[in-house]
């Protein structure tokens, strides 16, 4: 603050003083003038002939300023949010993607915030939308659906260091919505109805192969006791009864029919 101060010059001290003298002499009537305040989430960037007073912003509370010499800019110290406009991509796989997101920063340093740049929030709005542009130009189709959380980060580290020399402070990034071209919608689809198909006859014939091979091993214990088969049949017919119906069966034996077969 005495580095700023000193920089002010003689001429500068000479302006200070009568300012200060003439605010003194109408001391009534400057109280309105000089007495500033600002809220709890605001502080007051004081600029001395051009000059910032010091390297601390004033607030919250009760401040004063020196009339036609002094001014002061309020800074809002609340996190904001931003929806980012819905961004055409081409992605490393030559697909064009439209993805929007929103940003949520609050600012750090207001010094660095008035000082460094002339539209803080502006400012950080066209650079979250080159971000995202950028870190999806280097994601695959696959990538930008399913790892939208690695993404985000990778936003947020990129543009929180960015922003870091204007005082902003990057909270959070996240991806709201990725859309597709109705095109490519049907072909993922058309895509993922023959996987799913093609799943299905896998775990079809997966099935037939092992009711053949339970119906192997029953056949097996079928020949080795002969009255088993006549047990099942016993078995089939009370399972028909229950069902009231009038369907009659006439269990005939295997035998008969083997002798049959072999005239």
């Amino acid at each position: 603050a005495g580095e700023n101060n000193g920089g002010l010059g003689c001429c500068g001290w000479i302006l200070v003083i009568i300012s200060a003298f003439f605010s003194i002499l109408i001391f009534p009537i400057s109280i309105f003038i000089s007495i500033k305040i600002v809220k709890e989430y605001e502080r007051a960037v004081i600029f001395r002939l051009g000059r910032i007073t010091a390297r601390k912003a004033k607030g919250p509370g009760i401040f004063f300023i020196i009339p036609c010499t002094d001014s002061f800019v309020k800074v809002d110290l609340r996190t904001i949010s931003f929806d980012i406009p819905p961004q055409e991509i081409l992605t490393k796989d030559s697909v064009t993607v439209s993805v929007d997101g929103v940003v949520y920063f609050r600012v750090n340093d207001p010094v660095a915030s008035v000082a460094n740049v002339s539209n803080a929030d502006y400012s950080t709005r066209l650079l979250a939308q080159t971000t995202l542009r950028n870190v999806l130009g280097t994601k695959n189709l696959s990538e930008v659906l399913s790892d939208r959380e690695v993404i985000s980060q990778s936003m947020q580290m990129t543009l929180d260091e960015a922003t870091d020399s204007w005082g902003i402070k990057v909270e959070r990034v996240e991806i709201k919505d990725v859309k597709l071209p109705q095109q490519l919608q049907r072909a993922m689809a058309a895509e993922a109805e023959a996987a799913r198909e093609a799943r299905a006859k896998v775990i079809a014939a997966e099935g037939e192969m092992n009711a053949s091979r339970a119906l192997k091993e029953a056949s097996l214990v079928i020949a080795e006791s002969p009255s088993a088969l006549q047990l099942r049949y016993l078995q089939t017919l009370n399972t028909i009864a229950a069902e009231k119906n009038s369907t009659i069966i006439f269990p005939l034996p295997m035998d008969v029919i083997s002798h049959f077969m072999k005239k």
